[in-house]
């Protein structure tokens, strides 16, 4: 069998938890070495990647010692404001069918061990915050990161803390499995040098529905294509750690353009990439604050919905108040509403003071640190519109204001979403946060 790596990444993941990280590092340290231990004494070479790396040094340090037949997990936990919310869940990169089999039968293999683990199933890394998983993107081998519950849920806790016997078991099966599906041999057995660059595969690639005249090739199960053309199409990625040479061409994982608005679809059965760089609206507009909305009242209930099915029951109107609210000021209700989908996570809140007050962007006071309160749906609608059209345009409101905060902001500071990080939050990820969210409202509607 092939080597497996094993990196638990609570660097990343732990920062922002308030007390007890110690505790949970202690355990994923415990759980790992226990795991790797297990691997080995079934005859599976195991690699403990350093857990006091960070992500990027953690991806070059399993880069530089990987070869053919390898596989690398993550090993991660979540929290969430919301005290309920709970599942174990894999994430794989996206547009890759091959991965995303992987994942299933690793976290079927887990759940045999452990029946009572609530699952959250497979997901692609596009719906992650950031809207790409760079372990997932960037390790050149197969690689999952596997999320094993919520600490700030109590059955989730008690999993991840009392039964690592189980959890070792299940991941071990489920990684013995995976390297069989990558390598076709048992443990123990000895894995001969492979030269991969003459085992690719070709596909065809359509651009804009036209049959591209080179071909590209598909490495690990991700569809790659030839760095001729990522320049033809405008964009310099000659420094992109995903880029691989066969046959002296170089090659760049097509997942990447996606980060410059160009949709990709891949078809498995018939080895096709197709590409469209024609879109509705530009990178400019997609971003642009002030603009009409894209997206129907129906469209975006059916999005909130699959992100959180029980939000419409609380919230029925909040879509049909995003859009009319939106469309008498001149904002993109579809930018509002993914702010509103990030800042609540998806209705969920957590924070049962904004739940109750109608607080849907974590808008605060100017005589108090405590965040506004609004008597109900719609003015914390017309609120949050109202501030977004404070930071992205000069016009005055056409309604009155309601928004204690809107004369305090310098108007049209940031006509743009990726100028609210550092202003509406000192996240500074927090305007790629919302364009993976509106991207993936767009994807659900075949915009993009």
């Amino acid at each position: 069998m092939g080597n497996i790596f094993v990196w638990i990444n609570y660097l990343d993941n732990l920062k922002n938890l308030q007390q007890g990280k110690t505790a949970v590092i202690e355990q994923m340290i415990l759980l790992r070495n226990h795991l790797v231990f297990e691997l080995r004494s079934q005859g599976c070479r195991s690699f403990v990647v350093p857990e006091d790396l960070n992500l990027s040094c953690a991806i070059q340090w399993i880069n530089d010692r990987a070869d053919s037949g390898d596989i690398a997990l993550a090993i991660s936990v979540n929290h969430s404001n919301n005290s309920s919310r709970r599942g174990i869940y894999i994430t794989y990169i996206a547009n890759n069918l091959e991965r995303k089999k992987h994942a299933e039968v690793l976290l079927l293999l887990l759940l045999h061990r452990l029946p009572h683990l609530s699952s959250l199933g497979s997901q692609p890394d596009t719906m992650t915050l950031m809207g790409q998983l760079p372990f997932c993107r960037q390790v050149i081998i197969p690689s999952l990161q596997i999320t094993l519950g919520y600490l700030s849920n109590p059955d989730d806790k008690n999993i991840i803390f009392n039964e690592h016997p189980k959890l070792v078991q299940g991941l071990v099966d489920g990684l013995m499995a995976w390297s069989r599906e990558v390598t076709g041999i048992e443990p123990n057995q000895e894995i001969k040098p492979l030269n991969l660059s003459l085992n690719y595969s070709s596909l065809e690639i359509r651009l804009n529905s036209r049959i591209y005249p080179e071909r590209g090739i598909v490495v690990y199960g991700n569809p790659c294509i030839p760095i001729d053309l990522v320049d033809r199409l405008g964009l310099d990625l000659t420094d992109s750690s995903n880029l691989i040479e066969a046959g002296g061409i170089v090659y760049l994982k097509a997942v990447d353009l996606e980060a410059f608005n160009i949709s990709i679809e891949w078809e498995n059965l018939s080895q096709t990439l197709i590409l469209r760089t024609i879109l509705p609206f530009d990178n400019h507009q997609i971003k642009q604050i002030m603009g009409q909305g894209r997206t129907s009242e129906v469209q975006m209930m059916m999005f909130l919905k699959v992100n959180n099915e029980k939000a419409l029951k609380e919230f029925p109107q909040i879509a049909k108040f995003y859009r009319e609210e939106g469309a008498i000021e001149g904002v993109n209700s579809d930018i509002a509403f993914c702010q509103m989908c990030l800042e609540t996570d998806f209705l969920r809140f957590g924070r049962e003071q904004e739940a109750r007050n109608y607080n849907f962007a974590h808008l605060g006071r100017v005589e108090s640190k405590e965040i506004a309160v609004f008597s109900d749906v719609r003015l914390g609608v017309r609120c949050h519109i109202q501030h977004l059209k404070a930071y992205a345009s000069l016009e005055p409101l056409v309604q009155e204001v309601v928004d204690p905060r809107f004369y305090l902001v310098a108007r049209g500071v940031a006509p743009s979403v990726s100028e609210l990080s550092g202003r509406w939050s000192a996240d500074l990820s927090y305007s790629k946060k919302i364009l993976a969210i509106l991207k993936r409202l767009y994807e659900s509607i075949n915009l993009f």
